[in-house]
């Protein structure tokens, strides 16, 4: 479900930035944290990066399947450590990391959870939704909502000061 994903995406940069200083709105840092949001996908050749990834998804896929060492925290721990040790600007491998974060919080909110400390079986969830349900569009409609607000009410603070 990559539009959900990526609002979530969006409302955990917006919570996060300014936490970090960050300006929400940097076109770069929203640009990564929404790449971030989609990549743990990467491991399901039909999801929208899958699809784009192929034939690397397949492979991951048919290898390690769906929700496994990409929706881990084996794998944000790695991702971070690999891109920081190749030279990549922490502000930039920060905002990935959030939007990564934001689609495994989100994939919690699932019956089926996710193995978080894989390869161990143990599954970590809260389970709210299904994937598809009504209650994720209702999930999803509530943070398009709160996202809304926040530009509206920072652009008239903006205004008014």
């Amino acid at each position: 479900m990559a539009k959900s994903h990526v609002v979530v995406g969006i409302a955990a940069w917006f919570v996060a930035a300014p936490l970090l200083h960050r300006a929400p709105l940097d076109p770069i840092d929203l640009g990564l944290a929404i790449a971030g949001s989609l990549l743990p996908d990467i491991d399901h050749p039909q999801s929208w990066v899958g699809r784009r990834t192929r034939p690397v998804s397949t492979v991951i896929a048919r290898s390690l399947g769906h929700r496994g060492i990409t929706h881990s925290a084996i794998a944000v721990g790695g991702l971070v450590a690999a891109l920081l040790w190749a030279g990549q600007r922490r502000d930039a491998v920060t905002a990935l990391a959030i939007g990564y974060l934001s689609h495994l919080a989100a994939d919690m909110l699932t019956p089926r959870g996710l193995r978080l400390a894989w390869p161990l079986r143990r599954s970590w969830g809260f389970p709210l939704c299904r994937t598809g349900s009504p209650a994720e569009a209702l999930i999803v409609f509530g943070l398009v909502c709160g996202l809304a607000w926040w530009v509206v009410s920072d652009h008239i603070l903006r205004i008014g000061s």
